[in-house]
């Protein structure tokens, strides 16, 4: 192919030009290196404005808008901007895992999920303790009694969420230049008669009187009736947890104790707490016709992220790791479905480490009983010490929770699937995989493939199509799956799921099998 004489000459000035720029970037290259006595580590790149190659001559509109374009310090403000985008965040530093082994440790940990143990703040209770601490205040502001019922399942949080409101409005008073009020806390439990709370209630006001021919009521109730003699009569907040317990056969010490509340001069402001949610729905209307109906808060079940995050803030304050998410997780997820006790969750989370300490226990006889058999074979030895020290930084599995989760739930439900023959316990799994998204129902065909693809993944060998159908009405029969419609062809026919899923996760949880294929 030939070129005319006009490509050819274009094709010679662009290969000129090409090396032109190669020899001028050789001279670049050996100028850096000149310039930096010798180094040849790599630097950056040089700006046009530092070289001293000679630059193409540009108009004068052209520098100017070079100028507003690019301002002289616009390398300076791209790193200021970068640089503390690069250090805003910290590194994240994994905890390490916890030595069960370590007596202290050990200790530590069991301190921080017991009962006892009082947290810094009562999370997930900050709308029901805003409501009662804004309730308090209004009651201190304005000088006038009050009533208030808290009630709840138990393991809720009201004690606690009082106990704060407590403290909360006693600093408030003392900030806000009111009189901080007078405090009474009592568990009516401990009261020898249910009366005894007004001579309690009485014992604040006059500690060194005695009542003579009249009841403590009939003192309280003449008190309140009264213009009181100082003006610097301090309000107080009475406490009475465990309210239930004075539910008499006529009710009137439960009456006469909201009562108190609707004297002309009374500065009582009343806090009553107590599991039972129905106790205001069968006293209010008797407490409204007596002009001294409460108000009524009600603390909700925990729910499984609540229970979650409780637990999570708990161990926060620990430097290393004892659990495992998905542990916590099934626990948090147990308890919500069951009662939603906070209580509960805490001593069954304290119950999967002692599970721990047993099976480490455990392993260390063994370790020292063949130690003792024959003590000079360090090839049998060798083993059971690397299992000990892999396990000494071992944390709380999850099976460790199921076994502690077990013994706190004992379902008939659970039982009935543990005791299942494994291939109807893998149609158990299979159903709860299949019925976690929006599908209620399936057919028997449909729940099959299901069946044959967990089959598959862990290479154990399916049943036949009429075996795994007579299976699915042996699990009918047991009450774990429901089957339905008149098809005369069993795989048309339709099938549910007849027990909660969370059952079945928690009764196969403790098999790595099922484990791996609920997941």
């Amino acid at each position: 192919m030939k070129l005319s004489p006009m490509k050819c000459k274009r094709v010679g000035i662009s290969s000129v030009a090409k090396l032109r720029n190669v020899e001028v970037e050789s001279e670049r290259s050996v100028e850096e290196v000149v310039g930096s006595g010798g180094d040849l580590t790599p630097q950056k790149r040089k700006l046009r404005s530092d070289s001293s190659s000679p630059m193409k001559c540009k108009s004068a509109r052209r520098n100017l808008s070079a100028c507003t374009s690019t301002p002289a310090n616009g390398v300076e403000k791209y790193f200021s901007q970068k640089k503390p985008q690069a250090f805003c965040k910290p590194p994240i530093v994994a905890k390490p895992n916890w030595n069960p082994r370590d007596k202290e440790q050990m200790r530590i940990v069991k301190e921080a999920l017991h009962l006892s143990t009082v947290p810094s703040t009562v999370a997930c209770r900050d709308v029901e303790q805003k409501r009662v601490l804004e309730f308090c205040k209004s009651c201190i502001e304005q000088e006038k009694a009050g009533s208030l019922y808290v009630c709840g399942c138990p393991g809720t949080g009201k004690s606690l969420s009082m106990e704060k409101v407590k403290q909360v409005l006693v600093n408030w008073a003392g900030e806000g230049g009111f009189q901080e009020p007078d405090v009474l806390e009592l568990n009516c439990t401990s009261l020898t008669k249910t009366s005894d709370i007004f001579a309690k209630i009485l014992g604040k006001y006059q500690p060194q009187k005695k009542a003579n021919g009249t009841t403590s009521l009939q003192l309280l109730q003449k008190l309140y009736s009264q213009k009181p003699q100082s003006d610097g009569t301090k309000m107080m907040l009475i406490i009475a947890d465990e309210l239930d317990y004075l539910i008499t056969k006529d009710r009137a010490v439960l009456h006469d104790l909201f009562m108190l509340t609707t004297y002309p001069f009374s500065r009582c402001i009343l806090l009553g707490v107590a599991n039972a949610i129905d106790l205001a729905d069968r006293f209010v209307p008797k407490l409204q016709s007596l002009n001294c109906k409460p108000m009524v808060i009600t603390f909700r079940a925990y729910s499984k992220d609540q229970i979650l995050k409780i637990l999570q803030e708990r161990l926060m304050a620990l430097p290393y790791t004892v659990f495992q998410p998905h542990a916590l997780e099934l626990c948090a997820r147990k308890v919500a479905a069951a009662s939603g006790d906070m209580r509960k969750a805490l001593c069954i989370s304290r119950s999967a480490i002692e599970m721990l300490e047993a099976e480490l226990r455990e392993s260390t006889d063994k370790l020292n009983s063949s130690t003792a058999e024959n003590p000079f074979s360090e090839q049998q030895t060798a083993p059971a010490l690397a299992l000990v020290k892999k396990q000494e930084i071992d944390i709380v599995r999850i099976d460790h929770m199921a076994i502690a989760l077990s013994k706190t739930f004992k379902s008939p439900v659970v039982d009935t699937i543990q005791c299942l023959p494994q291939h109807q316990q893998i149609i158990m799994c299979s159903a709860a995989k299949h019925f976690r998204g929006v599908k209620k129902d399936t057919t028997i065909g449909e729940l099959n493939k299901s069946y044959i693809d967990i089959c598959k993944a862990t290479l154990i060998p399916p049943v036949g199509s009429f075996e795994f159908s007579s299976m699915c009405k042996v699990l009918n029969d047991q009450g774990l799956l429901k089957l339905s419609g008149q098809s005369r062809d069993i795989k048309s026919k339709r099938v549910t799921l007849n027990v909660d899923e969370g059952d079945i996760t928690f009764a196969l949880q403790g098999i790595r099998f099922f484990r791996t294929c609920l997941e």
